[in-house]
């Protein structure tokens, strides 16, 4: 459950991100021309940059942390072979750090280590759950969907209408995208939405204000 939530929450992040760095990215370019073309093109290009380069770092953040499990693995199931009683008595030291006596934390220690001994030590000592190192490719796959959707709805919003309501439109779909995507994210993390919203509000606003002063006045330079 604790796995999906991070997935589901680490999805939400993503099309956050494409929400508002392709928004910034298109009123920019549509504050320096009406041309249609040109800010589809731009659009596109900062969606498959943006996704491309999510997706790469995902899977090497991933690749890392999924490395350094599978040693963490190794290393114990070397100490488990090794010495197994010292393995045992720091598993009942773990134990009893958590609440229990003395005397149930040697004996759940002693069930644990006869039922399987690597899978208790990881999970007590290490945090990990064996049948669920993290997937590298499942990772940088999520996370370019989730960019992906999230930088459809701006550039969408940007190249349907005409000329003088696109950054209307798209200004004020992506922030009731933003407002949306930071009460689900507020509501994962187990967080107040009023103050989750307010920052993903207030960034997006800002990056295309800036973006479209910026283009605007490269657009008026000869």
């Amino acid at each position: 459950m604790s796995t999906r939530l991070n997935w589901l929450r680490a999805g939400v992040l993503g099309a956050n991100d494409g929400i508002i760095s392709t928004a910034g990215l298109v009123v920019g370019v549509a504050g320096a021309t009406t041309s249609r073309p040109a800010i589809l093109a731009a659009g596109v290009a900062g969606l498959l940059a943006g996704a491309l380069s999510m997706a790469a770092g995902e899977y090497v953040s991933v690749s890392s942390q999924r490395d350094s499990e599978k040693a963490a693995l190794d290393l114990e199931r070397r100490e488990l072979v090794e010495s197994p009683d010292e393995e045992l008595e720091e598993l009942t030291g773990l134990l009893v750090a958590r609440g229990l006596s003395g005397d149930v934390a040697r004996e759940a220690a002693e069930q644990l280590t006869e039922r399987d001994a690597l899978r208790a030590h990881a999970r007590v000592e290490l945090g990990i759950n064996p049948d669920e190192l993290a997937n590298p490719w499942h990772a940088a796959l999520a996370s370019l969907v989730a960019f992906t959707v999230g930088a459809l709805l701006p550039l969408l919003a940007i190249v349907l209408p005409g000329p003088g309501r696109r950054v209307p439109v798209t200004v004020g779909g992506v922030l009731v995208a933003l407002t949306l995507c930071g009460v689900l994210s507020a509501r994962l993390g187990g967080a107040p939405a009023g103050r989750a919203v307010l920052r993903n509000v207030a960034g997006g606003a800002l990056a295309m204000a800036v973006t479209y002063a910026v283009g605007t006045w490269l657009g008026q330079r000869p």
